[in-house]
């Protein structure tokens, strides 16, 4: 029997880390996870390329999405819009693979609304003073923005008590496993196999009246 997928979002603060893990997931174990590709209004940074790490689309492009409830979640950050794209994570779900979104608290409260099978787990350094570090020494943006990260930090760790997992990500090598761990245990859970143990139970049914 062909399990389906768990859906899971992964947030955190930027500066976390939450991309290079994502890709190390997938590079890992390609055959277990599908990472799902959001839009967003804002420009690509270096290196970013439309369709891997974001679909990048206007601001009436995306309003337009929304319209047509194309989006599983959508919201504000930093003056930009960030959303889900409904169909390619529904299609993978039912293909069996885990499938992981990379956003913020606000959206993945949204998709857990929506979903309430939904995994969440947030990623986090050990401490502040290394978020900042991590920011400054990314050295993509001016203080300003850096600034405007560290305050939607302090407001997003207001909200962490609504994921299912804090996960700590200081030895990268260590936090892909721990948040590999996390997902594969997750399936294990008895809520996620009624099916399966009531198709158990009817078997062991027969076999107890000696069919």
């Amino acid at each position: 029997m062909k399990k389906k997928g768990i859906l899971v979002v992964v947030s955190g603060f930027s500066g976390s880390g939450k991309g290079t893990i994502m890709k190390r997931l997938l590079a890992d174990h390609a055959d277990t996870y599908a990472l799902s590709i959001s839009a967003t209004t804002r420009s690509p940074r270096p290196g970013e390329t439309h369709g891997q790490e974001y679909f990048f689309v206007s601001r009436e492009e995306f309003e337009e999405m929304i319209r047509q409830g194309a989006l599983i979640e959508y919201a504000q950050y930093v003056n930009h819009y960030y959303g889900t794209p409904r169909n390619y994570v529904i299609e993978q779900l039912e293909q069996g693979r885990d499938v992981i979104l990379e956003i913020e608290i606000q959206g993945a409260l949204k998709v857990k609304a929506a979903y309430p099978d939904t995994l969440l787990l947030f990623l986090s350094p050990p401490g502040a003073k290394e978020l900042k570090r991590r920011l400054v020494d990314r050295g993509t943006e001016e203080e300003s923005v850096i600034a405007s990260r560290l305050s939607r930090a302090w407001q997003e760790a207001q909200g962490v008590e609504n994921y299912d997992y804090f996960v700590i990500n200081d030895d990268l090598e260590e936090c892909v496993q721990e948040v590999h761990s996390i997902i594969r245990n997750e399936h294990a859970r008895v809520a996620r196999n009624h099916v399966l143990i009531e198709t158990i139970r009817a078997e062991l049914r027969n076999f107890a009246k000696g069919e």
